[in-house]
C-alpha cells in the first residue's frame, strides 16, 4: 500500500551525463529498480538525439528491459517524455510506455530556450497529447516548469500557476506535477504555492518535482506533504536536475531521503529503504563512471 506515490526518475538523472551509458546497462538498471520495488519510473524520453544524446536509444532500452524482466516482477508504470508530434508517435510505438509526459513551461523565456515554442504552440501539443493518449488508452502527466518561481524577471505568482492548471483541467489533463525547476524555492514557498493552487484542480493528481541542495531536501518534501501533496518525483542519490540551476549542488531530491523522511513520519511509500541499497550503490557507480567526458587521446 502507498500513502504517497514515488516516481523514480532515472531519465532525468541520466540525460545530463556527458558519457553515453550503453543500452544494456540502462536496461539492467531499470530492471534493478523494478526488483527494488519501484512501481512508477520516469524511464525514457523521445526527443531529438541532437538535443539529448543520452536518450537516443530509449526504444532499445525499453525493449531490453521488458525482455529481461523476471516473471515474478510486475511491470512498473513507465513514463516517456515527449515534446512534439514525432515524440508522441515514438512513445506510443515503444514497448511498455504506459504514460506520456510533457513539460509545460509558464516561463516564456524557458519555453523558448528549451523547446522553441510559443504558449499557443505548447498548448496545441498538450491538446494533441490528450487526444492521442485517450485514443491509445495511455495516461498523461504534464509538468509545469517554473511553478515555484521565475529567475528571468518575468511575471510569476500563484495566479499564473493556477491559470495554467485550470487550462490543463479544461483540456482534459488529470495528472500534473509542479516543478521547482531551478531549485530556489524554500520549504515555506513549496507549501504556500501548493496550498494556494490545489483547490482549483480538485480531483487532480497534483504532484511535485522538486530540486534542492541535499541539506534542504527533507524539509521541502514535508512541506509539500503537509500541504496535501501525495505524488513525489525523485532520483536515487539526487542525480540529475536542471542545468539552468545556478548552484551546482542543486539537483533532484534523493529518493533515499524521501523514503527515509516519510518513514520517520510513519508515511507509507511502498518502498523499503534497506531494499534500495543495491540500487543506490549502482547509481553511485554510474555517477562516477559517466559523469565526466572521455579524455582525448
Amino acid at each position: 500500500m502507498e500513502n504517497v506515490k514515488i516516481i523514480e526518475c532515472p531519465r532525468d538523472a541520466w540525460q545530463g551525463l556527458p558519457r553515453i551509458i550503453p543500452a544494456d546497462e540502462k536496461a539492467a538498471y531499470l530492471r534493478l529498480l523494478a526488483e527494488s520495488g519501484f512501481r512508477h519510473i520516469d524511464a525514457a524520453s523521445f526527443v531529438s538525439p541532437k538535443h539529448v544524446r543520452q536518450m537516443a536509444d530509449s526504444e532499445e532500452v525499453l525493449e531490453r528491459f521488458f525482455a529481461s524482466l523476471p516473471s515474478g516482477v510486475a511491470p512498473p508504470e513507465i513514463i516517456g517524455i515527449v515534446v512534439n508530434e514525432k515524440g508522441i508517435e515514438r512513445a506510443l510505438a515503444a514497448r511498455g510506455v504506459t504514460t506520456l509526459g510533457y513539460p509545460y513551461s509558464i516561463s516564456a523565456y524557458f519555453r523558448r530556450a528549451n523547446a522553441n515554442m510559443s504558449r499557443s504552440e505548447s498548448r496545441a501539443v498538450v491538446e494533441q497529447l490528450r487526444k492521442a493518449t485517450k485514443e491509445a488508452g495511455r495516461d498523461l502527466v504534464v509538468y509545469i516548469s517554473m511553478a515555484f518561481g521565475n529567475p528571468y524577471d518575468e511575471p510569476w505568482g500563484p495566479e499564473i500557476v493556477e491559470e495554467a492548471l485550470v487550462w490543463l483541467k479544461d483540456a482534459g489533463v488529470r495528472t500534473v506535477s509542479l516543478a521547482d525547476t531551478v531549485g530556489t524555492a524554500s520549504p515555506k514557498d513549496v507549501g504556500a504555492l501548493y496550498s494556494a493552487v490545489k483547490d482549483c484542480v480538485a480531483g487532480f493528481e497534483l504532484g511535485v518535482h522538486l530540486h534542492s541542495r541535499p541539506e534542504g531536501a527533507a524539509e521541502k518534501v514535508m512541506a509539500a506533504y503537509e500541504a496535501g501533496c501525495r505524488r513525489f518525483d525523485s532520483a536515487l542519490t539526487g542525480l540529475g536536475g536542471c542545468p539552468f540551476a545556478g548552484d551546482e549542488l542543486i539537483g533532484n531530491i534523493a529518493t533515499e531521503t524521501v523514503v527515509r523522511t516519510f518513514g520517520e513520519h510513519d508515511v507509507e511509500t511502498g518502498l523499503d529503504l534497506a531494499a534500495l541499497t543495491p540500487a543506490v550503490a549502482r547509481t553511485k557507480e554510474i555517477r562516477a563512471q559517466y559523469s565526466y567526458a572521455e579524455k582525448m587521446q
